[in-house]
């Protein structure tokens, strides 16, 4: 099969996942674990980027 050629406006930096929640290490009273939940500096939680950023990340 050939492989998708289409571009997308993915993000670079997170790869489409721009949402995710890391453990601090440390137990809740009740016993679950303390999250903190971290964007994409790049694009802010979107996932995507811009046409005109993303071709300048492409180096054109």
């Amino acid at each position: 099969m050939p492989e998708n050629t289409v571009r997308t406006r993915c993000c670079p930096d997170c790869d489409g996942f721009p949402t995710v929640a890391i453990t601090t290490g440390r137990r809740a009273p009740n016993g679950t674990r303390r999250t903190i939940t971290v964007t994409c500096r790049a694009c802010h939680g979107t996932g995507t980027l811009p046409r005109r950023r993303l071709a300048a990340s492409l180096g054109r």
